[in-house]
């Protein structure tokens, strides 16, 4: 009895139509990425366990694949590691793991590679990572990380070049209803200290992170309850009112924080990035300082953005920020880094669903070559080889067949021309040149066909 196929939960068939989207959207970023003058690495789909292992806190341990070792991986068992429960037998029947993110194989690969990468080391990289999670919608087992980091500087340029690169990507999609947060965790944590919440600082973040979901009052509220005063209450109120450009919400900012230094050199290093933005020639018009920014904070320490739609109900699709110490876990202290992640999933959804692919598909064939019998296959393969050399994407129908066989499939494929190649137009030349979109017809000799398709 043959057996029906099927696929892995959380894991997904990509076809040609997907494929050549996909291929549109990964080859848009990396040229921007090139542009900028990032450097491409790719790491392998599996890494010890001992580097993935405690490097994304115990929820990010129970999401990993592990791959059991090969050969007869239960000899080195005994019945006591079987009682003693899964973690005691999985160190000794797996030694490997599937990679979650980028950014761990990044971070092993730099202090590795100490000695031969040349600091501030600029890279991209565009892989599939894997999480054992519970799927769901826009939640896969197995998705892309498209991510570019600059590690081994402080600058401040980088973080300007970063949301240069974020306006750059999505002016070549076409994609302009978006919006992209900008904060700083210097802010927060100088938000925290003028609300008197500094030994609070992380449950304050959480809190405050919930403001578009839960309102205001429920904030002070929840804030009230880890220990919040009422004049801490008033003064994060008045905070949250302030309005107007970004330049403004800075001005108006300072004067609020005046007497918390890390909160000043927050606002420094925000109007600084906005200053090199401009001077890169970029509009940042999409950007807006938002003081409730607050994700990533178990990691990012310095600036934090993320980019979501604005026209549509979709999640974050862009995110980054700065972080530090990044390859301190494997020996190579102080190597400060920042870094952003495009999400190639989410980011074909909002395009899929704004209809913003292009329809003409450079990639895919452009014209089909008729096949009726073996003089004019051997007729058609002459002018095949003819548009190849001139990269026009073409094909022949492999075998003689009815005509009716050869358009449907021109058809289905969506080929938008068909060359007819008949007796008659052996004999004289010119050829009939049918356009699947129109129906029309016309005579062209080779010569035109080149020029027409070129």
């Amino acid at each position: 009895m043959s057996q029906k196929p099927s696929l892995p939960k959380g894991t997904r068939d990509f076809g040609p139509i997907q494929m050549y989207r996909r291929e549109y959207l990964f080859s848009t970023i990396k040229s921007v990425f090139k542009k900028y003058g990032f450097m491409p690495l790719e790491t392998p789909a599996m890494e010890n366990l001992n580097v993935l292992t405690g490097k994304y806190g115990d929820e990010g341990d129970q999401l990993l694949f592990k791959v059991l070792n090969s050969g007869d991986f239960l000899n080195k068992t005994t019945s006591e590691d079987y009682e003693a429960g899964s973690k005691s037998i999985t160190s000794k029947i797996s030694e490997k793991g599937l990679k979650y993110d980028l950014t761990v194989p990044f971070a092993r690969y730099v202090a590795m590679n100490r000695n031969d990468v040349a600091f501030p080391f600029k890279r991209y990289q565009i892989q599939p990572v894997w999480r054992a999670d519970r799927p769901q919608k826009g939640r896969y087992r197995e998705f892309y990380q498209c991510d570019a980091d600059i590690v081994g500087t402080d600058s401040l340029i980088c973080e300007a070049e970063l949301l240069a690169i974020v306006e750059e990507v999505f002016e070549k999609l076409n994609f302009e209803d978006y919006q992209v947060s900008l904060s700083s965790r210097k802010i927060l944590e100088g938000i925290a200290e003028a609300c008197g919440a500094s030994d609070e600082f992380s449950r304050f973040c959480t809190i405050l992170d919930k403001l578009d979901k839960i309102g205001l009052d429920k904030v002070k509220e929840e804030l009230s309850g880890i220990g919040v005063s009422d004049k801490g209450l008033t003064t994060l109120t008045t905070i949250l009112a302030i309005a107007g450009n970004n330049d403004q919400v800075l001005k108006r900012l300072s004067d609020q924080l005046g007497n918390t230094q890390v909160g000043l050199e927050g606002i420094r290093e925000t109007q600084e990035t906005l200053d090199h933005l401009g001077r890169l020639g970029k509009t940042a018009k999409k950007i807006k300082v938002d003081l409730t920014l607050a994700r990533g904070l178990s990691y990012y320490t310095g600036m934090i953005y993320e980019v979501k739609p604005t026209t549509i109900s979709m999640g974050t699709i862009t995110a980054g920020g700065r972080y530090d110490n990044l390859t301190g876990v494997f020996g190579l202290d102080g190597v400060s880094g920042v870094g952003i992640s495009f999400g190639i999933d989410r980011i074909y959804d909002t395009l899929n669903e704004l209809d913003l692919f292009p329809t003409d598909n450079t990639q895919a064939t452009k014209i089909l070559l008729t096949n009726f019998d073996d003089i004019a296959q051997a007729h058609a393969l002459t002018i095949l080889g003819k548009l190849r050399e001139k990269d026009i994407p073409s094909e022949i129908y492999p075998e003689s067949a009815k005509l009716k066989k050869q358009m449907t499939y021109a058809d289905k494929k969506s080929i938008p021309y068909v060359l007819m190649i008949g007796s008659r137009e052996m004999e004289t030349g010119i050829y009939s040149l049918k356009n699947m979109t129109s129906g029309e017809q016309k005579e062209v000799s080779i010569d035109q066909l080149l020029n027409e398709l070129s």
